[in-house]
């Protein structure tokens, strides 16, 4: 049964405008994000102080006044940003109670090697646990990323259908997935690998019961609106993009072109932002990267 914050919570994402921001970079990705935040290796000596490092960037981003409910809708969390406070608050409560700003978790636990042209998800052992613990902090969703390389139907094929397969077990929990099969921007065969992704994610979302939903999370496409019938398919609630690797002008150039995908932005978010600003600068800075995400979304 889903509760009041939640169903208000769906309610914004299905009609409001905005964009949602990804700020969850977990193990391995957290020393390039801080990196670029401006905080190197130096300035922590376990993984316990490199979290705390990026739960301080973190809470810098959505304590900022340029961070809330009228251009972002939602934001994704790290695990272990969701077990920190932000404000007094559990993470999740702060964004949504404080912010207004629908929380999100990351779910998955990595990728396993390449096979057939793609990296499917690791097992997931702990996701009823997990999913226990986001509903207990009223956290609307989740997002677990696949990668795809090649254009190859068999393994694209597999994405799809364990990307599937696991959202059904998160809908089961009263959670709403992204669903995040991720194709390489630097795939020699980008544009084929997307036209098999668009008929698998098709054959799945028909297979879905009437009353399922699930968000679709995409790099933005080869050919504009390419993805147009997955925007527009009863089962989608919202379909987000992802930067993978565009810096924030290239990537909001092509989000504007694609019409009814919103961002969900993670390095092109931070892009300019850094831990030895001023709070002025910092919160300048932020503002005017959110403002130029929020309007390549609503364009």
């Amino acid at each position: 049964m889903a509760s009041q914050a939640q169903l208000d919570m769906l309610t914004k994402i299905k009609s409001d405008n905005g964009f949602i921001a990804a700020l969850d970079q977990s193990g391995g990705s957290t020393p390039k994000a801080l990196g670029l935040y401006g905080v190197d290796e130096t300035q922590y000596t376990n993984d316990d102080e490199m979290f705390t490092q990026v739960h301080l960037m973190r809470t810098r981003i959505v304590t900022s006044p340029a961070f809330n409910g009228k251009r972002v809708l939602g934001a994704i969390l790290f695990e272990n940003t969701l077990d920190r406070e932000i404000g007094g608050k559990s993470s999740a409560h702060f964004l949504w109670q404080e912010k207004n700003v629908v929380p999100f978790l990351k779910v998955d636990k990595g990728l396993l090697d390449e096979a057939d042209g793609v990296q499917l998800m690791k097992p997931i052992t702990d996701l009823d646990k997990l999913l226990g613990k986001a509903n207990a902090q009223d956290v609307f969703g989740t997002k677990m990323r696949s990668v795809v390389k090649l254009a190859n139907k068999a393994g694209i094929n597999a994405i799809a259908a364990q990307q599937f397969e696991v959202g059904k077990q998160i809908l089961a929990a009263g959670l709403m997935p992204i669903i995040e099969p991720e194709v390489d921007i630097n795939s020699p065969e980008k544009a084929q690998a997307e036209a098999l992704l668009k008929t698998a994610l098709l054959a799945e979302l028909d297979a879905l019961g009437t009353d399922q939903l699930v968000m679709l999370k995409l790099t933005l496409p080869a050919e504009v609106n390419f993805y147009q019938e997955l925007v527009e398919h009863p089962k989608v609630l919202k379909v987000v993009a992802l930067s993978g690797g565009y810096h924030r002008q290239e990537a909001n150039r092509r989000l504007a072109e694609n019409k009814g995908i919103i961002a969900s932005f993670s390095r092109a978010l931070t892009e300019g932002v850094s831990a030895q600003q001023s709070d002025d600068e910092f919160n300048t800075t932020l503002d005017d990267a959110i403002e130029s995400i929020y309007q390549a979304s609503v364009s």
